[in-house]
């Protein structure tokens, strides 16, 4: 046999490996918080209550919300960023065996502040008198 074909013969079989020794990624993210309990919210889908292990697809930009009673609620948002070996080229060396993708977000809740009712009540008069007060000279309701 030729160098050529023992060349090619040898170069269909490194292919033919990779093709059957692909593996897979398994991607977790899980959301802790201080205190524990709270429900969590990830894009508009109730996942839980903290601490809480979850798979995902996709890296990117993630709404989260967070309410626990007697806590104020916790709006904001993470970004998830892709690792390298997520990247077009990379990829395929990484298929070849099985990774674990594993990400923890952390997040402290604030405690409930108590209403001042009197602040409150003092508030909504300096609003009743911001909406009723008169317009200035020569400011007439039907400019823009």
């Amino acid at each position: 046999m030729s160098v050529r074909k023992l060349f090619n013969i040898g170069l269909v079989i490194l292919l033919l490996s990779f093709c059957f020794c692909t593996g897979c990624v398994q991607r977790k993210l899980t959301i802790v918080t201080e205190p524990a309990g709270a429900l969590v919210t990830l894009n508009d889908e109730e996942i839980g209550e903290s601490p809480v292990t979850v798979a995902f697809e996709w890296y990117g930009d993630y709404v989260v919300r967070i309410s626990k009673e007697g806590y104020q609620t916790l709006n904001t948002h993470r970004d998830l960023k892709r690792p390298l070996h997520d990247y077009v080229g990379f990829d395929l060396f990484a298929e070849t065996q099985t990774n674990i993708d594993e990400y923890t977000w952390d997040f402290t809740l604030e405690p409930l502040k108590p209403i001042d009712k009197g602040e409150l009540v003092k508030s909504a008069v300096g609003l009743k008198k911001q909406a009723f007060a008169e317009l200035p000279a020569g400011y007439s309701k039907k400019q823009k």
